[in-house]
């Protein structure tokens, strides 16, 4: 296995490990508040610090990179987030359980930041954004592998943290596989940054990922609630909405990791961006249950990728794609995500899960007109 391919292996399994500690949470959030004589609205709570630990994690990634190599980052965080990980088989109290979780959303936050500066430093602008994209393509795989292994593992009884431990095996990997690996060079971009300030298209594409979450997100967790209440639909094909759009979009990410290398990222981005707003439409307009199964299914793989796309679209505005600048537009995207559950609860308390699902379609629209014009802003550069 050459250099090349053992750091892009590392790239692809940064998201897998993430998207191992967020799927199951419905699976094992059960047997969790058994195990610790707690409700399951408690229990689901304390993943928040998976999740807040990510966000500070995105944070930090945007200045550690001028201080620390990739190579010593990926093996300190990646070795940790293993112990963590093997260490929840002897935990008894939630409390240490909710800093395990501190601790790998934490270390994620920086391995993701991570992950993507090492795909944009190692492939080309020919590659890069399909490389990029099938990293997407592995958080959508380690969703689907997790979710079914946990629910194996439930069904028969077994504990409830022998799926992060087996998660914790993926991390262990990472480890081993960084500490053996030559990664592209980033504690001197200070340099290079201080002497070509970023386009206003950069921070066009910054505020279009921070959109593009919190569209996503608002859709996502108020669709079941919607189908349920407005639709009459059972709680099970409800909730199988957000599986069909994870299905969608691991199906768009098979295609355009071929599909961008034929049409370039540019032109991507701008069918993307078009699609996402108008295939998002249909779902608060239509009234069957049936046929918005089928219709999150399409609008999913509308997506095209859209936020990988963004991102090697703003890679290319610059000369180098330093570690800041893609921490900062992973960041952007980050905090969409952060705020969703926040900013989503309070539009349905002033108006309504129905209108939430237009406010998603919304943010997408503000999305296309801000792509738009960085699009035109790199054009007219050139």
């Amino acid at each position: 296995m050459n250099n090349t391919i053992r750091i892009t292996a590392i790239s692809f399994l940064t998201y897998f490990v993430l998207s191992a500690m967020l799927a199951p949470i419905g699976i094992i959030s059960g047997p969790m508040a058994e195990h610790f004589n707690q409700s399951v609205s408690d229990i689901t709570r304390q993943f928040a610090w998976l999740t807040g630990g990510n966000l500070v994690g995105a944070v930090i990634a945007l200045f550690i990179f001028d201080y620390f190599c990739l190579k010593k980052l990926f093996a300190i965080i990646y070795g940790a987030i293993a112990l963590a990980l093997f260490s929840f088989r002897i935990v008894e109290d939630l409390d240490t359980a909710q800093y395990i979780l501190g601790i790998v959303g934490l270390g994620s936050g920086v391995g993701l930041a991570g992950a993507a500066v090492t795909i944009a430093r190692t492939y080309s602008e020919a590659t890069r954004a399909s490389m990029l994209v099938i990293t997407d393509g592995c958080f959508s795989i380690a969703g689907f592998v997790t979710s079914w292994t946990a629910a194996f593992l439930v069904a028969r009884d077994m504990d409830w943290s022998l799926t992060y431990q087996l998660s914790g095996l993926f991390a262990a990997s990472i480890f081993v596989l960084g500490i053996s690996s030559s990664f592209p060079a980033v504690e001197q971009d200070q340099g290079t940054e201080s002497t070509e300030p970023w386009p206003l298209a950069v921070w066009l594409c910054v505020a279009s990922l921070f959109l593009y979450t919190l569209g996503q997100y608002s859709m996502l967790f108020w669709l079941p609630n919607y189908a349920i209440t407005q639709l009459d639909a059972p709680e099970v094909q409800a909730g199988a909405l957000v599986g069909q759009f994870w299905l969608g979009m691991f199906l768009s990410q098979i295609f355009v990791a071929w599909w961008v290398m034929k049409i370039g990222v540019r032109r991507l981005v701008q069918i993307a961006a078009l699609t996402t707003l108008l295939f998002s439409i249909p779902l608060w307009l239509h009234r069957d249950i049936d046929g918005l199964t089928i219709l999150v299914l399409i609008w999913g793989f509308a997506n095209l990728s859209l936020l990988k796309a963004t991102l090697s679209l703003a890679t290319e505005l610059v000369s180098v794609p330093t570690a800041r600048l893609v921490s900062l537009l992973l960041l952007g995207a980050t905090v969409g995500t952060a705020v969703s559950p926040v900013v989503t609860s309070q539009v349905v308390d002033w108006t309504s899960n129905h209108t939430v699902l237009m406010f998603g379609s919304g943010c997408y629209l503000v999305l296309v007109v801000l792509l738009s014009s960085a699009l035109r802003m790199s054009s007219r550069q050139q």
